[in-house]
C-alpha cells in the first residue's frame, strides 16, 4: 500500500516538476532563480525516488526494513536544504535567520552519519561479525 501511494506521489511530482520547470524557463527568470527551482525540484525527484526504492527492498525482504536506507533519504533531503539554502544566499547572506538554519542542518546531517555509522557497527556485533570498515554487513544466503 504504501509503494502505491509513493508511486502515485513521484508521478505526480514528475509532472509537476516538468511543469514548474517550463513554467520557470519560459517566464524569463533571472539565471539563478531558474538553477534554484530546477535544483530544488530535481534533489526533491530524488527523494522521492530513494523512498520508493527502500520501500520495494522492503517489500521484497517480506517487510524487514533496514533503518540505513532511510537515514540516507534523510541526510540527502538534509543535503538538499543545505544546497538550496546557500544558493538562495548567495547574494546576500544573514547570520539570522540564514546562519542558524544552516548550522541546524549541518548538526542534523552528522547526527544522521553518526546514527548510520553506530547501526552498521551494532548489527555487525550483533551478526558476530568483526566491526572494522565500512564495508557492508554480509548477507545471509539463505
Amino acid at each position: 500500500m504504501v509503494w502505491a501511494l509513493l508511486v502515485v506521489i513521484g508521478l505526480l511530482l514528475v509532472v509537476d516538476t516538468g511543469r514548474h520547470v517550463t513554467a520557470v524557463l519560459t517566464d524569463g527568470h533571472d539565471l539563478q532563480a531558474t538553477v534554484i527551482a530546477i535544483l530544488e525540484e530535481t534533489l526533491l525527484l530524488f527523494i522521492v525516488a530513494e523512498l520508493l526504492h527502500t520501500v520495494a527492498i522492503a517489500v521484497e525482504h517480506r517487510g524487514a526494513l533496514d533503518p540505513l536506507p532511510f537515514l540516507v533519504v534523510a541526510m540527502v533531503a538534509a543535503i538538499r536544504s543545505v544546497l538550496i539554502l546557500t544558493a538562495e544566499a548567495e547574494t546576500a547572506f544573514y547570520w539570522n535567520p540564514q546562519g542558524i538554519e544552516l548550522l541546524i542542518l549541518i548538526v542534523l546531517i552528522l547526527a544522521l552519519a553518526l546514527t548510520a555509522v553506530v547501526w552498521r557497527y551494532a548489527t555487525r556485533l550483533e551478526a558476530g561479525q568483526p566491526a572494522t570498515a565500512l564495508t557492508p554487513p554480509a548477507q545471509d544466503s539463505a
